[in-house]
């Protein structure tokens, strides 16, 4: 896309996304993730009554008299949407590409928490990290992030999210609300996933057609494979062929579903033909139960 085509892509995006931040996420964000942390504030003197477990016990025997640390309900929160940006997002059957409906997703997020005075940041990857942008607040800001999102014309690549759940770790420090919005395609993530989850607050957003979840039997089919770029002819008449794609296909999901959950995060299934407002409506209302 030339520079017109990549600005009017990201208006759309915004018009569209930003109303639905506004009159639809933005309660449900601030309720769903506003003060689930707390956060070191000062120190005072021991008083009749305080928990013990927050003596600061530096302070203490630096002093000989008891202090304890007090801590304050966090205000404002990082959200980092951590995104996949290989050439099977590149596809679609019905309403529309999985790379278009992600980057409505992170859109409205991205919104919501800029609506919450949050600080957004973002990182795309594919087989490595393909860039990162460090958390900030402003609407200019969020819009640098959407048009990434529009403009990503990478080299066909596979799919590695140890690797951008590793960088997260490295670089990332405070914790944050992070959005992992893939198609989860790839495996071999679990422990960076676990460690992660242990200072983030980590929800997996899986995007997928209907078409990716078995193959239909049309006799021989010209197939590329969007993330080598290799050509092959499948025989989808055989029963054979169908069933281990199946196989394989189901063996990823489960994947994914047992990491997240030995993880103790969520999880969120958005097929490119349902209505994912719905979809995320129903996350956080489950948030809030």
């Amino acid at each position: 896309m030339d520079t017109t085509e990549i600005l009017k892509k990201v208006r759309q995006i915004e018009i569209k996304t930003k109303g639905l931040s506004k009159h639809i996420f933005s309660g449900d964000y601030q309720s769903a993730f506003k003060g689930r942390g707390m956060s070191f504030s000062e120190v005072r003197d021991y008083q009749y009554g305080d928990d013990v477990r927050n003596i600061d016990w530096n302070v203490t025997a630096r002093t000989g008299d008891p202090f304890v640390k007090v801590f304050e309900e966090e205000r404002e929160l990082t959200l980092m949407l951590i995104v996949d940006i290989s050439k099977s997002a590149l596809f679609g059957t019905l309403n529309q590409f999985k790379n278009e409906i992600i980057a409505e997703i992170c859109a409205v997020m991205a919104f919501s928490a800029m609506s919450n005075n949050d600080k957004v940041g973002a990182m795309l990857f594919s087989d490595s990290v393909e860039l990162y942008i460090p958390p900030k607040k402003g609407k200019k800001h969020i819009l640098r992030i959407i048009r990434e999102l529009v403009d990503n014309d990478i080299p066909a690549k596979g799919t590695d999210l140890k690797k951008a759940l590793k960088y997260l770790n490295n670089v990332q420090k405070k914790k944050a609300i992070v959005f992992v919005i893939s198609d989860f395609l790839t495996r071999g993530y679990e422990d960076d996933l676990r460690l992660a989850s242990k200072r983030h607050d980590i929800i997996g957003v899986r995007v997928y057609d209907q078409r990716e979840e078995s193959l239909p039997n049309v006799g021989l089919i010209r197939a590329l494979d969007a993330e080598t770029g290799t050509k092959k002819i499948i025989d989808t008449a055989s029963g054979d062929v169908r069933r281990k794609y199946n196989e394989w296909y189901q063996e990823n999901v489960s994947y994914l579903k047992t990491c997240f959950i030995k993880a103790k995060s969520d999880i969120i299934d958005i097929r490119t033909d349902f209505d994912y407002v719905k979809l995320l409506m129903q996350f956080f209302k489950k948030r809030l139960s």
